[in-house]
């Protein structure tokens, strides 16, 4: 099997099927992907309220990028008040 993203509308399927009370495994054969897909996709793209499937995340060097410049900026602040070594 080739590698496909999931699309959109696939998304709003897992959604569904999730919030129906299905099982990840359920999900996959429903959807046709491997379970492990459907582990990572309800993982990586949830929120405090959970699976949001336009809550998708973008990989890249952008987010490395994003991601050490809001670790700078709360190192940043923490020096500020005093709450982390210098």
């Amino acid at each position: 099997m080739s590698y496909t993203q999931l699309t959109q509308e696939v998304r709003y399927q897992i959604y569904a099927l999730k919030k129906a009370g299905h099982r990840q495994s359920k999900i996959a054969r429903i959807v046709d992907r491997n379970p492990g897909t459907i582990s990572r996709e309800l993982h990586r793209n949830q929120d405090l309220t959970g699976y949001r499937p336009q809550h998708r995340r973008h990989s890249g060097s952008g987010s490395a990028l994003h991601l050490s410049a809001v670790s700078d900026n709360a190192h940043s602040l923490a020096v500020c008040r005093g709450a982390a070594p210098r």
